[in-house]
Formats: C-alpha cells, sequence, structure tokens
C-alpha cells in the first residue's frame, strides 16, 4: 500500500520527512532501548540529512546504517558511507553508532556473508528508500545477474552487480524491507512519480514493484514535485 505525502519544494520535502522521521523513532525508542535507522544515498537525502542531524534526536540510542552501499572505500565520493559521514554525522549525529555495509578488507562474497551472520539487527526499524527510473530500489537492480536470487532469497543482504549503473553494490534484500518497522520513500520529479504510480499499478519485474505491490508492506512515499 502506498500512502501519498505531496510537497511542493525540496526544502518542504525535507522538513516533512525529518519530521516524521522524528517521530517514527521516538515511537521505536518507546518500545526498545535502540533503534536502527537505515538511510539511502544519491542526491535526493541531500536535504534531509542535515535537518535530521539537529533534530534533536537521542543520537547516542540509534545505530545508522545504509539500505545499500556501492562496493567503494568509504573515501570514495561515490561511497554513500561518506555521504552519511558529512552531511548527518558530522552535523550532529556523531553519537550515533554506526554499522557500515562494506568493508573492503574482506572480499565482496566473505562481506556479505559476514553481514548475514552478524548483524545485530534483523531489519531496519526506521528506512528511507530512494528509487531510479528503472524501477530499482537501494540496490535491487533488475539487471543485475543476481536479481533472480535476490527477488527470492530469504537472507537479509545480496550483492548486486548492475548491468547499466557504476559499481558493485552491497544492499538489504526485499525480504529485509519487506519487514521494516516503517517505510519511507524519497522521491522527487514528475518522472519517478510515474514509474512509481505504473509499478504499483501494474506487475512488473522490478524491485519497486515487487514491494510497492506487495499486501503486507506500506509504503510512506514522500514525494515532490520539483526536482
Amino acid at each position: 500500500m502506498l500512502i501519498w505525502r505531496n510537497f511542493d519544494s525540496i526544502e518542504a520535502q525535507a522538513d516533512g520527512l525529518s519530521a516524521a522521521l522524528v517521530r517514527a523513532l521516538h515511537d521505536v525508542l518507546e518500545r526498545q532501548p535502540r533503534a536502527l535507522l537505515a538511510l539511502s544515498g544519491g542526491s535526493s537525502p541531500r536535504a534531509l540529512l542535515p535537518r535530521l542531524a539537529q533534530s534533536g534526536l537521542p543520537w547516542e540510542r540509534i545505530d545508522l546504517t545504509l539500505a545499500d552501499d556501492r562496493w567503494v572505500p568509504d573515501s570514495d565520493p561515490d561511497s554513500n558511507a561518506r555521504l552519511l559521514r558529512e552531511c548527518l554525522r558530522q552535523a550532529g549525529a556523531g553519537a550515533a553508532g554506526w554499522l557500515p555495509l562494506v568493508d573492503m578488507s574482506k572480499s565482496a562474497a566473505e562481506q556479505v556473508q559476514q553481514l548475514n551472520d552478524h548483524f545485530p539487527y534483523r531489519q531496519p526499524d526506521v528506512c528511507v528508500l530512494g528509487m531510479g527510473l528503472d524501477g530499482h530500489t537501494a540496490s535491487l537492480f533488475a539487471d543485475a545477474p543476481q536479481w533472480p536470487q535476490a527477488r527470492h532469497t530469504e537472507a537479509r543482504f545480496v550483492f548486486m552487480e548492475p548491468a547499466n549503473a557504476p559499481h558493485a553494490r552491497v544492499s538489504w534484500s526485499l525480504a529485509a524491507l519487506r519487514e521494516c518497522g516503517r517505510l519511507f520513500l524519497l522521491i522527487q520529479g514528475e518522472a519517478k512519480r510515474d514509474v512509481l504510480c505504473a509499478a504499483a499499478e501494474l506487475d512488473q519485474d522490478n524491485a519497486i514493484s515487487r514491494l510497492s505491490r506487495d499486501q503486507g508492506v506500506t509504503l510512506d512515499v514522500y514525494w515532490c514535485a520539483e526536482a
């Protein structure tokens, strides 16, 4: 099920989503001692992250991770971990725990196995996803050779090698995303709205269609007309 929240500007969208995430995390922390927040990289969340960092959340009780990350060092400009460090952890959320997805001292296969065997959470309590025009979310690309297996695995983490996007990736799986306590989608522009609407209406072989059409999933969509 999709719940739409529509905004006219990126600033208003970021304000609205930041407030919603603060409420969702406070709800989690009323029930349990710690919460896991998974965030996405790319350009869409750049307005959100500083607002969230300065929101007054009890960061010492929150662990941060990513919905996905590129298989690059965290010093690389394409690293989502670098984005979070620069836009969130250095801006006020420094007390948060940090659970990275990429460790390049291991092989990719070893790292994904390590995550699946020892990651301290089964799934995020709160997760913010993005979406591409090809219908991928997190790094669940339908053009990756791993997609047929990634659609059905019960493992929490998968390794993906998209054919038409740079870098291999580590991503939470569809199975894990389906079980998130609160699942938000941050998108901007008419083209992405049209992609999401089409994927939710008709079954397509891509991740956002599988997720948005799942009867057990509520996807809270924060959409902005401004791209």
